[in-house]
C-alpha cells in the first residue's frame, strides 16, 4: 500500500509482478527514481536495482527447485548451494533477502522443506522415516518436531487427510 501510494504522489505509471517487481510503463528520470527511493526508505521501504532483484529470484528458484524437484537432495548443505548461485555478493544479498521477503534465507529453506514434506506425505506412500531421509534431515524425531514447530499439526495428521481423501474417493 505504501508502495502504490509513493508511485501515485510521483505520478507514475507502473504494473507490479506478483512477487513485487515494479515495471515502469513510461520513462523514469534518475531524479524521480532517487526521490521515489528516499519516500521509500522513510517508511522503511527500499527499491531494489534489477540485478539485485534477479539474485534474490535465483536464490528462490534454487532453493524451491533442489528441495521440490529433486528424487533426493543432494548431500551438500544450503549454504554451500546458495554459495555457488551467489558468489562474492553473498553477504549482502543474503541481508537484502531478508529486508524484501521478511525471513532469513534459513527461514525460507525450511519453509520450503515443510512443503515438501506435506506434498510428500499427501501424494506419495512414503514413510516419515523414509521422507526425513530424502529430505536430509537428522532423523524422524527431527522432521517431526520442526513440521510440529512450522505448521503447529504432527505428521500424521497429513497422513490421515490422504486416508480420508482415499476412502472418500472410492465412495464415490
Amino acid at each position: 500500500m505504501i508502495l502504490k501510494e509513493e508511485l501515485g504522489k510521483a505520478s507514475l505509471r507502473y504494473s507490479i509482478s506478483p512477487h513485487g517487481a515494479i515495471e515502469f510503463l513510461e520513462e523514469t528520470t534518475q531524479t524521480q527514481l532517487e526521490e521515489l527511493n528516499r519516500n521509500l526508505m522513510q517508511s522503511g521501504l527500499e527499491l531494489l536495482d534489477q540485478s539485485n532483484s534477479m539474485l534474490i529470484d535465483r536464490i528462490i528458484n534454487t532453493v524451491i527447485e533442489v528441495i521440490h524437484y529433486s528424487d533426493e537432495l543432494p548431500n551438500l548443505n544450503f549454504e554451500d548451494i546458495i554459495g555457488k548461485s551467489l558468489g562474492s555478493e553473498r553477504e549482502s544479498l543474503l541481508k537484502i533477502f531478508s529486508d524484501v521477503k521478511g525471513i532469513s534465507i534459513m527461514q525460507f529453506i525450511l519453509l520450503q522443506k515443510i512443503e515438501r514434506v506435506k506434498e510428500l506425505l499427501l501424494y506419495e506412500d512414503l514413510s516419515l522415516a523414509e521422507i526425513s531421509q530424502k529430505l536430509r534431515y537428522k532423523n524422524e524425531h527431527y522432521l517431526i518436531a520442526q513440521f510440529k514447530k512450522f505448521t503447529g499439526l504432527h505428521p500424521t495428521y497429513f497422513q490421515k487427510l490422504k486416508r480420508k481423501r482415499t476412502s472418500i474417493s472410492h465412495q464415490i
